[in-house]
């Protein structure tokens, strides 16, 4: 919980794509956030075609702040 979320997982290979943890049948872990944020930051990305390893991390953070900003 470094940055202030907790790490699960599912698995694929099991035919599990979402989990209920806690019994409320409110599935919780599931992978839909991050493969829709994926999805925005390719989108984001693909105008700006080649960006170099060493810039990434400013894209990114610059990604990071218009998406929480958002909120």
């Amino acid at each position: 919980p470094a940055w202030g979320y907790q790490h699960t997982t599912v698995c694929h290979a099991r035919g599990e794509y979402a989990r209920d943890e806690d019994g409320d049948s409110f599935r919780e872990i599931h992978v839909n956030t991050m493969e829709g944020t994926w999805s925005l930051l390719r989108s984001w990305l693909r105008p700006h075609r080649g960006i170099s390893q060493e810039k990434l991390p400013l894209y990114l953070g610059f990604f990071e702040f218009v998406h929480n900003a958002r909120r």
